[in-house]
């Protein structure tokens, strides 16, 4: 509800939650943070662009709450559709769960005409809402009310001073069931404690500018590594365990390719056989992650050895301005 009411909404207004539902916290979390506000919700969840976009018209949907990648694809599609930002009475976005930049922010708000909030969250903490921007842009507060922030050096697990560079820890104060002390969000930042321009005194982390484990963050998914080795592993057979997971980013959106190695009695298959294993290893990638990823089996003994830890992760998306 806080990370709303920053974004300038009132029991007035109709929030069109466009987070997945299910068991991710993002669709129920907005959800019920806007009835908790006494606002109209409209529980779209994902997919189906055409019906979304129809709905903005025939609700007036007046804040929109989903992935920043998504809202950037909702923006690029009213032309698509015969629409203009003239015809929907959005105003502000409340978007998260996966990194995006001060370029991708000024697109969305652009395209849609809105503002754009960026909101942090965690799983394991309380889901979305555990800081939010406010009008101002410049980091989002955290609700020191209910949770404890501090910044540790990643390989001692020392507190640092104020201001420092580091992983960001949180202690929750009022969580019930399961509280944490100190939980590891993996997640490299600063905290500034500066009073803001907007007025609130609640102390601000900045954008996440990487992560200490190998944990990827595709279209709002936590991928391993590991997961998908352990997929190509059970498979077996035509391919090698080889393999090198390649991140991008087209038009905004994260993209996720696999190239895997083919055994050397692959190479005198033909396409069909090849066509086939790939399409097994994308359903079967499919059903573990719970994204499409693009797999490309390439000729043996292509893919770059090291001598010391295999480097499986080429990341090329540009996530920080």
């Amino acid at each position: 509800a806080r990370a709303l009411v920053a974004a300038g909404a009132d029991e007035n207004d109709i929030v069109h939650v466009s987070y997945g539902y299910g068991l991710f916290t993002g669709g129920l979390g907005l959800h019920d943070g806007a009835t908790k506000l006494g606002a109209a919700v409209i529980p779209a969840s994902t997919g189906n662009t055409r019906r979304q976009l129809q709905m903005f018209k025939d609700f007036g949907s007046t804040v929109l709450c989903c992935t920043p990648s998504y809202a950037m694809y909702l923006g690029d599609s009213l032309a698509e559709y015969g629409m203009t930002k003239d015809d929907i009475k959005l105003k502000a976005g409340v978007f998260g769960a996966e990194p995006w930049t001060e370029d991708m922010r000024h697109q969305i708000e652009q395209s849609l005409g809105i503002k754009a909030y960026d909101v942090y969250g965690l799983t394991e903490i309380t889901g979305p809402g555990v800081s939010y921007e406010c009008s101002a842009q410049n980091g989002m507060h955290v609700c020191e009310d209910m949770f404890i922030p501090e910044i540790i050096d990643p390989d001692t697990e020392e507190v640092l001073p104020l201001g420092s560079f580091g992983e960001l820890v949180f202690t929750t104060i009022t969580k019930e069931g399961m509280p944490m002390m100190r939980y590891r969000t993996r997640d490299l930042c600063v905290l500034d404690y500066e009073k803001c321009e907007c007025g609130r005194t609640l102390v601000r982390m900045k954008k996440p500018a990487g992560r200490t484990d190998d944990m990827l963050i595709i279209r709002g998914v936590n991928v391993f590594p590991s997961q998908i080795e352990e997929v190509l592993l059970k498979i077996g057979g035509d391919i090698t365990p080889n393999y090198q997971i390649i991140v991008g980013r087209e038009n905004n959106t994260d993209t996720l390719e696999v190239q895997v190695e083919m055994s050397e009695g692959m190479l005198s298959d033909d396409v069909k056989s090849v066509a086939a294993i790939e399409k097994n290893i994308v359903a079967k990638l499919r059903s573990t992650l719970g994204l499409g990823a693009k797999v490309t089996l390439v000729e043996p003994k292509t893919i770059t050895r090291s001598e010391g830890k295999a480097k499986r992760v080429i990341d090329n998306r540009k996530l920080h301005d």
